[in-house]
């Protein structure tokens, strides 16, 4: 059992929209609107502007991620990422993989560094995941997210240099 990331096809579709459908709704960890319809997941995860891989296993797609330039113009140097592993792969090793994976990805695209610019704080297991692949917490958003079940609570910037 060999962990593979590669290029998303048309095919992963499928398999990439429901790992994504409840992790958007269930409104936790990203800061989309919690009701997006099918179509609206895939403009979001499958813009233009976003490179996608999906991780995979024995033939099962359990994990997706992009790559994307943060910004534009005088920010286009640094990359910006979002992830999501399926439930029954979680605590595997696979956003681990994936991490590693964006971050060697992005340096080979010539990214000088990797931000995350709104990781909610009471995703631990992101924050302590990003901590161990070398991201530091250079801010703090007080409030900045609103949790479905704990109110507002903080997001954070996490960085990484990649040169």
């Amino acid at each position: 059992m060999i962990l593979s990331i590669r290029p998303a096809t048309e095919a992963d579709w499928p398999a990439i929209l429901a790992m994504l459908k409840p992790v958007f709704a269930a409104g936790e960890t990203y800061a989309v609107d919690r009701d997006l319809d099918d179509a609206a997941i895939r403009d979001f995860w499958m813009m233009p502007a976003h490179e996608v891989f999906v991780a995979e296993l024995d033939g099962a797609v359990i994990g997706t991620y992009y790559l994307m330039a943060n910004r534009h113009g005088g920010g286009a140097h640094v990359a910006n990422c979002g992830y999501v592993t399926a439930p029954e792969a979680r605590g595997r090793g696979v956003a681990s993989s994936m991490c590693r994976h964006s971050l060697d990805r992005a340096r080979q695209r010539g990214f000088r560094a990797m931000q995350f610019n709104h990781v909610v704080s009471t995703n631990t297991g992101a924050v302590a995941l990003w901590q161990k692949h070398g991201f530091d917490i250079v801010g703090t958003l007080p409030g900045a997210f609103q949790h479905p079940s704990l109110g507002y609570v903080d997001a954070y910037v996490m960085f990484q240099t990649l040169v």
